[in-house]
């Protein structure tokens, strides 16, 4: 093995940060080296890592194997305690370059095998290192890291930090050269995407940075946001989604639970009826907005009664695309140390969510059946619709081109469609 082999585990930024990385010791001269960037939002997920780092080193027995990410800085002597790995390094030192110039071949060794510091003392996000990444017709760029919230079941601010954003100009830049690399869309990161601006000169909102993006870069025909915190949503967003077709009509929403007890004992900023009054609001603004959003089952202290507010929640809000997370105890968190809800529930509750929200789909994908939809192509077969949803094709299309489609069937979770 030369180049360096990365695994990434976990969330889009994760995935971001693994192309930097990449570079980083590419730049440096980096070899015979497997890296594990990990994730730490469920217990599942350090298992999960723990599993990739065994696989890894019995297939590269001879290679240094790094282990970084927010499993990495949440509980470094875990991973370090392990036979197979041979260092860890923090969320912040894996994007520095001294980092990977000391693990260069002849200095390989001579650094210390834990490098993880304070991660709350980190000013500043590395969103600047790359020009995204992603699919040649889709790129993601980094606009923030880290969280101020602190959600009593979320390990994830003890692993990013506090939130910090990337300035809208340095934004602005990155967008137009990957317009210049004929990009069709833009996707914008963060860890709480919601809370860009606030550490900025003047505390500019997400809004501001969406339509600052769209005037100042009029050649990108698509920008999608992900992930976001409905109860932050600023005016300039919600003219954004009303007047600005290039932007997406679809928001991934952190709502984690449809009951306002439970979501008071989660520390969350949100009632139901303020999740189903933004739902209600963006789709008057604009009709074919649709929702994904993020719901944990088996909270803590979770009722049949504070579950059946989730399980409404998913019509109430026409949630199409769920990610359902049974929950999963994290230590350190207040929620670990909450009155458990049986294992045999949690795992009966996320089953019924997941059911709801296959409902959900099916009911999109039956409602499209005869439109037209403009389709980003992912591949020569597969595109997706400006709502996110899969479109396949029985007949190759230009790959990474906009095409427009007329929907003729669905299958699973796709639509079927011919070119017009």
């Amino acid at each position: 093995m030369s180049a360096p082999v990365f695994s990434t585990l976990g969330c889009r930024l994760n995935a971001y940060e693994t192309e930097a990385m990449r570079e980083l010791a590419q730049t440096a001269g980096v070899k015979n080296a497997v890296v594990v960037n990990t994730c730490a939002v469920t217990a599942e997920a350090v298992r999960k890592a723990k599993q990739e780092i065994r696989r890894l080193r019995r297939e590269n027995p001879d290679a240094t194997l790094i282990v970084t990410g927010c499993a990495a800085q949440t509980e470094p002597q875990t991973f370090a305690a392990m036979p197979e790995v041979s260092k860890v390094i923090g969320n912040t030192e894996k994007m520095q370059a001294t980092t990977w110039a000391s693990m260069a071949p002849d200095l390989i060794g001579k650094t210390e095998p834990v490098q993880v510091d304070d991660i709350m003392s980190v000013t500043e996000t590395a969103g600047h290192l790359i020009d995204g990444f992603g699919t040649r017709s889709r790129a993601y760029v980094q606009v923030q890291n880290g969280c101020d919230h602190r959600c009593t079941f979320c390990i994830i601010p003890f692993g990013r930090g506090n939130s910090r954003s990337v300035p809208a100009g340095v934004v602005v830049d990155q967008i137009k050269r990957l317009v210049d690399r004929g990009y069709n869309e833009v996707v914008l990161t963060g860890v709480d995407l919601t809370s860009w601006g606030a550490d900025l000169p003047s505390e500019p909102k997400l809004g501001d940075l969406v339509m600052r993006i769209l005037k100042l870069a009029p050649d990108l025909p698509r920008l999608r946001i992900s992930s976001i915190d409905s109860i932050e949503v600023d005016d300039n967003l919600m003219q954004a989604i009303a007047t600005e077709p290039r932007l997406m009509p679809h928001l991934h929403l952190s709502l984690q639970h449809g009951d306002d007890l439970i979501l008071k004992r989660m520390k969350r900023r949100h009632l139901r009826d303020d999740a189903i009054k933004f739902s209600e609001d963006a789709r008057k603004l604009r009709p074919d907005m649709t929702f994904g959003a993020d719901i944990i089952a088996g909270f803590p202290t979770e009722t049949e009664v504070h579950f059946e507010n989730s399980l409404r929640l998913v019509d109430e809000c026409a949630l199409t695309w769920l990610h359902v997370f049974p929950y999963s105890a994290r230590i350190g968190t207040p929620a670990a140390r909450m009155p458990a809800v049986n294992g045999k529930d949690i795992k009966s509750r996320a089953a019924r969510l997941r059911a709801a929200g296959d409902a959900q789909v099916q009911r999109h994908l039956a409602a499209q059946l005869g439109k037209t939809h403009h389709v980003l192509m992912e591949n020569p077969t597969m595109g997706r619709t400006t709502q996110f949803t899969e479109v396949i094709f029985d007949a190759d299309q230009p790959e990474s081109q906009i095409i427009t489609a007329r929907i003729t069937g669905h299958a699973k979770t796709q639509l079927i469609a011919s070119s017009c």
